[in-house]
């Protein structure tokens, strides 16, 4: 059986907040306009999620109920942990291995660096740096989350709102 993981860094966010906090930023148009543009790329391409999870901060919660929309997931079933937000790798690591092995493709949305360092762990790819917006699919041949650690996977995508834009997926 192959676990599929969509790790996504949320889409852009405005500088200022309402409250000035980091947590409560929301999305910038920009924002809105590449997280519909990348969720509507995996739709379209065949790809499907039976669960998303996401970091509680304002800009990554927005960003998933973007990609919900477009992949036809209800945007009330998105969970969030409040462990996504500010996680260390290893937090979300930990969060990977306690998902249940019923689920077999699994969207995250989190924020970098953290989401950046936890693909190229787990999949010894060099991304470099996950823009806003973006998406790393990782193919996993497991039959538990718990089994993923480093370099148990392989990555199967990498997609960025500025690769669709130019036509180079």
């Amino acid at each position: 059986m192959v676990k599929k993981l969509f790790l996504v860094r949320h889409a852009k966010a405005q500088q200022e907040s309402v409250d000035n906090t980091d947590f409560s930023r929301e999305l910038a148009d920009r924002g809105l306009r590449d997280a519909s543009l990348v969720g509507s790329y995996l739709k379209n391409n065949g790809y499907n999620v039976e669960m998303i999870i996401s970091s509680p901060a304002a800009r990554a919660l927005a960003t998933a109920e973007l990609f919900a929309t477009q992949l036809g997931y209800n945007p009330d079933n998105i969970h969030t942990n409040e462990e996504l937000y500010l996680a260390s790798v290893r937090t979300f690591l930990q969060a990977v291995n306690q998902l249940k092995d019923s689920w077999q493709q699994v969207m995250m949305v989190g924020h970098n660096p953290t989401i950046t360092y936890l693909g190229e762990y787990m999949s010894d790819a060099e991304v470099g740096n996950m823009p806003t917006g973006s998406v790393m699919v990782l193919d996993f041949a497991a039959d538990s989350w718990a089994a993923l650690a480093q370099n148990s996977g392989t990555l199967a995508a990498f997609i960025t709102p500025r690769m669709i834009k130019d036509g180079l997926v």
